[in-house]
């Protein structure tokens, strides 16, 4: 068995100490509201946001877009992780000369159940020739410390949104900044693939047409084939982006910058574009809006609100 130095040991014993703080810390989020009926899956859109409300239904129509995938999977660098359930949400604003500007909900465009990193934190660092990293990966072996999962997180407003790209194929649906959150015990709580000034910006695109649909509803989500609110559905699309590329891992335990060094080594990053995937199977798209805007101009932003909160249940 490998004996290691003192110094070693005391900074390994370090380590996990200041680390295992570090990640005791944590947040909580609020519930997002059940909505009645074909208002169902808009639990965030940001309708009570002043360029959304602001919508006079004339010049500027305000929607309510909803893009779910119940799992896929994400290859950045070396390292591909199995995804779960992804939901998009967010509003956006069409101009009448066919531009659109898009708005995130306060709690992000994007929730994105945490995916577990296949390996841990074994198969994300080790093995290394860096002492204190190699005093680690050997506490790792038969232990829960290993763990290790990744959650997708927004960082900024999505941008670039192209309601036509979603009933065609090859064609980037929109401009998604994310960043990846990596978590265990001794990484810290800081630790992200991606950041704020530095993301990951995904553009996904469908593989295959998806299915059309439209459904009718009145103002609180009651189906009502002559109500005044409209919903299209596209369906069963696979969504893929490789096209991305992927920033080193940044905050990674302590910030002295050696687990930073241990991770982006073994997991190959940074990682141009071309190396790197993002596929969401099974895709529901939802488009959410007023019939005739224009006959309730210039409230068409505070009618959907209103009918939106009119829904909750």
């Amino acid at each position: 068995m490998p004996r290691f130095s003192t110094r070693a040991r005391l900074a390994t014993v370090s380590v996990l100490t200041a680390l295992g703080a570090l990640a005791s810390l944590g947040t909580a989020t609020a519930a997002d509201p059940a909505l009645n009926g074909e208002w169902a899956p808009s639990t965030r859109c940001p309708v009570d946001s002043a360029p959304m409300l602001a919508a006079d239904g004339l010049r500027k129509t305000p929607q309510c877009v909803v893009s779910t995938s119940a799992g896929g999977s994400i290859k950045l660098g070396k390292t591909t992780v199995v995804t779960g359930r992804t939901d998009l949400q967010i509003g956006v604003v069409q101009n009448a000369d066919g531009t659109s500007s898009v708005v995130a909900p306060p709690s992000g465009a994007l929730v994105a159940d945490s995916a577990t990193v296949p390996g841990g934190l074994l198969g994300l660092m080790c093995p290394s020739d860096v002492p204190v990293i190699t005093a680690i990966c050997r506490t790792l072996d038969d232990s829960s410390l290993n763990r290790i999962t990744a959650t997708m997180e927004s960082v900024g407003a999505p941008y670039a949104f192209d309601q036509t790209a979603g009933i065609l194929t090859d064609l980037p649906i929109v401009a998604l900044p994310v960043r990846i959150h990596l978590e265990n015990p001794l990484l810290g709580g800081k630790c992200y693939i991606g950041t704020a000034s530095n993301p990951i910006v995904l553009r996904p695109k469908n593989l295959n047409y998806p299915e059309f649909g439209m459904s009718f509803f009145q103002g609180d989500g009651t189906p009502d084939e002559a109500g005044e609110m409209s919903r299209i559905n596209l369906t069963g699309a696979t969504q893929n982006d490789s096209a991305f590329a992927v920033p080193a891992a940044t905050g990674c335990g302590l910030n002295v910058g050696l687990i930073n060094a241990a991770v982006n080594a073994k997991t190959g990053l940074p990682s141009a574009a071309g190396n790197n995937s993002l596929t969401l199977d099974n895709t529901r798209t939802h488009l959410t809006g007023l019939n005739a805007p224009g006959t309730v101009a210039p409230d068409a932003g505070r009618v959907l609100a209103e009918n939106w909160h009119s829904a909750v249940k």
